[in-house]
């Protein structure tokens, strides 16, 4: 039996962790309810969505184009995520590791369809403001 307990010790962090996050959630909303300001009101009742006045035709057309910078903005931003963890490993590997070019191999075809999308966005205008 002890080894049973022993394997569950080191989720102890993760489980304090979680209830955390689940107390400061919690505690955040019922915060907001009791100490908030309750203000009704026309302005206050309507739809908000994207800066735009949601009065007038439903069909009316609005550019996209900073829509879509933003999703680039994070394609390329969690790019960056998944190549820190990546170095961290690539690091620890010795020089004379059987995984370095592997490691190297994947990393560069994952920056290269990056680099493509990116050209392919660029040729396309996603970036130009006129």
């Amino acid at each position: 039996m002890p080894v049973l307990a022993d394997s569950f010790s080191h989720y102890g962090p993760v489980v304090v962790l979680l209830a955390m996050a689940i107390l400061f959630g919690v505690g955040n909303l019922i915060a907001t309810t009791l100490l908030g300001p309750r203000r009704e009101g026309p302005v206050k009742g309507t739809t908000y969505e994207s800066g735009m006045n949601p009065i007038g035709d439903t069909r009316r057309r609005f550019n996209v184009r900073f829509y879509v910078v933003a999703m680039t903005f994070l394609l390329f931003d969690v790019e960056i995520v998944f190549l820190y963890p990546w170095a961290m490993v690539f690091r620890s590997l010795g020089a004379d590791s059987d995984l370095a070019p592997l490691f190297l191999g994947r990393v560069l075809f994952f920056i290269l369809t990056s680099v493509i999308a990116f050209a392919y966005a660029w040729r396309k205008g996603v970036f130009r403001y006129d």
